[in-house]
């Protein structure tokens, strides 16, 4: 299993009318499509983009994980994470960002999860990586991802440190929304949390938080091999 700590969305791919063109794969299945349907509206309406959608399976979108191998290298196990500073609205992109390589990784295999999350073996991860404009810096870093079900810490290196606890309802379960906008990952239940602590020290981006009783939100996603 990778697990992706944080990630970036879709940009302008160049060229086209306007300011360039943003292509949207779009899985076969209701809330992904309702996803893209929204967003595609705000890319053309709102910001002049041309949106151009592909329909692709998801297992096809996905199959770069589907073995933990990333051209034949075993990647599995292995944590990546990414701190970015958004100028303004999201969707216009133009992102910089911090990438963040588990220590644990060997030459090839860091090679390997930069080549997937830069979007150069294409997929949902292509379009999710055209949104930054500058990669600042690449790091190797220790890490840590324990969150569940709206509890737990992050941390990479020395850069970046939260800790998250889920509101309970009368029975003690944590907090969830169904069915919910405020989902970011479609079909994920997204867990309501509150965060006592969340720092990020990220000089180059011009960021120094240092944070406490924020709300915070989780949902998940898997990618197994």
């Amino acid at each position: 299993t990778v697990a992706a700590l944080a990630f970036a969305a879709c940009n302008s791919g160049g060229g086209g009318g306007g300011k360039g063109t943003v292509n949207i794969a779009i899985n076969p299945w209701v809330g992904y499509e309702a996803d893209a349907a929204v967003v595609g509206y705000l890319l053309e309406e709102e910001l002049g983009y041309t949106v151009e959608k592909k329909n692709l399976a998801e297992d096809v979108s996905w199959q770069g994980f589907e073995s933990g191998e990333v051209d034949g290298i075993d990647v599995s196990g292995l944590l990546y994470g990414v701190s970015v500073f958004i100028p303004g609205n999201i969707l216009a992109g133009n992102f910089r960002a911090v990438r963040y390589i588990d220590d644990r990784a060997t030459p090839a295999q860091e090679e390997a999860l930069l080549k997937v999350f830069r979007g150069e073996l294409g997929g949902p991860l292509e379009q999710l990586a055209q949104l930054v404009g500058e990669e600042v810096a690449v790091r190797r870093a220790p890490m840590t991802f324990t969150v569940d079900e709206g509890a737990g810490i992050l941390r990479i290196g020395d850069a970046v440190e939260a800790e998250m606890a889920p509101y309970r309802g009368p029975t003690g379960e944590p907090t969830r929304l169904v069915e919910s906008i405020f989902s970011t990952i479609p079909g994920s239940p997204a867990y309501v949390s509150k965060a006592s602590r969340f720092r990020m020290a990220e000089p180059e981006l011009g960021i120094d938080l240092d944070l406490s009783g924020h709300n915070a939100i989780q949902g998940y996603f898997e990618l197994r091999g």
